[in-house]
């Protein structure tokens, strides 16, 4: 089996220039569930290439990434040289389930795009023993596609759908191990550790272009990581049909968070 993290390797500049960020009534949302409006620290596990952990540098007295992949991490630490609020911030190497972190430290931890490659299990229980009682665990993550065209969106499930079938035909579905995300809630609340849990929906606008769009498409779909090629999933008509859908100008990209949350 691939260790999770390996399949980051030699990606981290194009995941961080293709995925987009959270959206900033996240932090107002966590932050007014606790009553801390200036948490004294937040955990982002599975910080990847700090997208979803240098967003709370300002409000945060500390944040941390804990992140396994080394070229991800050494993106992270790349990208907060000259940060206005870098001395808030803090990357280091860790996974999910042993974060090397004191029991009850942080008032709120995330998984940002990330809780589906974790053991649900020993990273929940994890969860439990660094937060504070009345702290916030967030596990959430963004709808793929982005709502932008219709023809992008039917193309990209095809895609999604074939990567689905070839992986299952060529019995490789074992190469990977990833947790459902329409299991979330349901292990938060089968985890006992919460006292509530709900599931709640943001929305987020960012511009993008059609090489944008196609970036994020490649480094979603792992075809490589199965010696997949571009045309038996169809990724070799993408190209085209984003420059007809998007043109060379950035449009809108109406992107859909679905925040899992559990109140300590």
């Amino acid at each position: 089996m691939t260790e999770t993290s390996d399949v980051w390797t030699g990606k981290a500049s194009s995941y961080d220039r293709a995925r987009p960020t959270p959206p900033p009534a996240l932090l107002d949302l966590l932050t007014q569930l606790i009553h801390t409006p200036q948490p004294a620290l937040v955990v982002d596990l599975g910080s990847g290439t700090g997208l979803s952990t240098a967003i709370w540098a300002e409000r945060a007295a500390r944040v941390i990434g804990i992140e396994p992949n080394a070229d991800m991490r050494q993106e992270a630490v790349r990208k907060i040289e000259g940060h206005p609020y870098a001395s808030h911030i803090a990357y280091q190497e860790g996974l999910a389930h042993q974060t090397g972190l004191p029991d009850g430290c942080a008032d709120i931890v995330t998984a940002a795009q990330s809780f589906h490659w974790m053991e649900p299990t020993a990273t929940l229980a994890e969860v439990a023993r660094i937060l504070r009682p009345g702290g916030v665990f967030a596990a959430y993550d963004y709808d793929w596609p982005p709502t932008i065209h219709w023809e992008l969106d039917q193309l990209v499930q095809e895609i999604g759908m074939r990567l689905v079938g070839l992986v299952r035909e060529r019995g490789q579905a074992h190469t990977l191990k990833i947790w459902p995300k329409d299991k979330h809630l349901d292990n938060m609340r089968e985890s006992t550790h919460f006292r509530f849990t709900r599931e709640v929906l943001l929305h987020h606008v960012e511009l993008g272009d059609a090489a944008r769009f196609l970036e994020m498409t490649r480094n979603n779909a792992f075809s490589g990581q199965f010696q997949i090629t571009d045309q038996e999933l169809g990724l070799d008509r993408l190209p085209s049909v984003a420059a007809q859908a998007l043109g060379s100008a950035p449009v809108p990209w109406y992107i859909s968070y679905r925040v899992r949350i559990g109140i300590k």
